[in-house]
């Protein structure tokens, strides 16, 4: 039962920090691989390495990036000690360690998800994505993003992003919490049923 309900709590903490990132609609997926293909702009049309360049640091990506990572920290950690607390309460059992025991996996899960920020530096996002809009966007769509983010309203828009998403990022984690307690509340009891020790076979009668 407790392995259970550690398995339950921690799926619900490491699908958090998805949701954190959670910037923008998702695109429509693609059913087939054929559709996703011929979205792909021809090799003589995309965009240059140093338009790119340029709009991104229109767009601010390394500050906005930076920004986002620096939010997360502070609110994946509250976001776990909320839920674990939610969890304590509705299994006392998980609260039979000591609090020394507490205190020290606090500080093991710190240690850890102060490393997962780190795994995947700026410099290899920024090509990652750069990869993408190579893709799927033209020399021309690159060139009046350019010129959109040159305008006022452009730069307006670049510095209230870590405005707007200081704001949204809690909304997501919340509304996240709230839908995630059903979910790990079912898988838990599943889990449960599975766990739980088949019953001793009945004795046959005896035979006459």
């Amino acid at each position: 039962m407790k392995k259970t309900v550690c398995m339950t709590a921690l799926l619900g903490i490491m699908m958090l920090p998805c949701a954190a990132f959670a910037q923008a609609p998702a695109a429509q997926p693609t059913t087939a691989p054929a559709a996703a293909a011929s979205t792909a702009v021809p090799a003589d049309q995309q965009p240059t390495k140093e338009q790119l360049i340029k709009l991104f640091e229109l767009m601010h990506v390394r500050d906005q990036m930076a920004s986002v990572t620096k939010m997360m920290p502070a609110l994946v950690q509250q976001q776990m000690k909320t839920q674990m607390q939610q969890m304590q309460k509705d299994h006392p059992e998980m609260g039979m360690m000591s609090e020394e025991k507490q205190q020290a996996v606090g500080i093991v899960m710190d240690k850890y998800m102060a490393r997962v920020f780190d795994i995947y530096p700026f410099d290899e996002m920024i090509s990652d994505m750069a990869g993408i809009y190579q893709k799927h966007l033209s020399r021309s769509d690159v060139d009046g993003m350019i010129a959109f983010y040159s305008t006022p309203a452009g730069q307006h828009m670049v510095a209230m992003t870590p405005v707007i998403m200081q704001e949204y990022m809690p909304l997501v984690m919340q509304r996240m919490q709230e839908r995630m307690k059903p979910l790990t509340d079912e898988m838990s009891k599943e889990m449960e049923q599975i766990a739980k020790p088949a019953a001793p076979a009945a004795d046959k009668p005896a035979e006459k």
